[in-house]
C-alpha cells in the first residue's frame, strides 16, 4: 500500500491532558506525528488540532477511528483528499553579509517573501505557504547563509462544512 502524507483535522473540547491523551494513544499504537498544531476555535471550550502524519490509507483510517474513541475528541477527519486550504508559516534567520547581501534581496523580492527584522549582519524572514512552497524557499534559502528556522506547522481548513 502506498504511503503519503495525510493531514488529520480533529476538534476536542479544550480540557488539560487532552493533546497528551491523543498523543499518547497514537504514539502508544506506533504512529508518528510529524506537525501539530493546536489553537481554540471560535469557541473557547472547543479546539482544533491539525495534525499531519505519513502512512497508508489504512493507517489512517485506523488512526481517525482510535481517535474518534477518545472521550474528549468532538470529531477526527482527514482532510488530504477533501477540498480544503493548507497553509504553514516559517520564520528564517540568514545572516547578511557583504558576499550574500545582494543575492538574498533578490530572492526576497522575486518571491515575495516578508521582512520581519534585518540589521547590518542578519534579516529574519516570514515565509507562508503549502507544504511545496515552504519546502522549495527553505531550499532557495540554504546557501543563502541560514542559521536558525521555526516551522509552525501545517494548518487546514476546509472549503466547505
Amino acid at each position: 500500500m502506498e504511503k503519503k502524507d495525510h493531514i488529520i483535522s480533529i476538534l476536542v473540547y479544550n480540557k488539560p491532558d487532552v493533546l497528551a491523551r491523543i498523543a499518547g494513544t497514537l504514539g502508544g499504537k506506533g504512529y508518528n506525528i510529524d506537525s501539530l498544531c493546536v489553537n481554540t476555535t471560535t469557541q473557547n471550550d472547543i479546539s482544533k488540532i491539525v495534525m499531519t502524519t505519513i502512512g497508508s490509507q489504512a493507517t489512517i483510517n485506523r488512526i481517525v477511528n482510535e481517535l474518534q474513541k477518545l472521550v474528549d475528541v468532538i470529531s477526527a477527519d482527514d482532510l488530504t483528499n477533501v477540498e480544503s486550504i493548507h497553509r504553514e508559516m516559517v520564520l528564517v534567520r540568514l545572516n547578511l553579509t557583504p558576499a550574500n547581501t545582494e543575492a538574498v534581496r533578490k530572492a526576497i523580492d522575486a518571491n515575495r517573501w516578508k521582512v520581519i527584522v534585518s540589521g547590518d549582519t542578519f534579516a529574519m524572514i516570514e515565509i507562508t505557504g503549502d507544504k511545496t512552497q515552504i519546502d522549495f524557499a527553505l531550499a532557495r534559502m540554504e546557501p543563502l547563509g541560514v542559521t536558525d528556522i521555526t516551522r509552525t506547522g501545517l494548518v487546514a481548513l476546509k472549503l466547505d462544512d
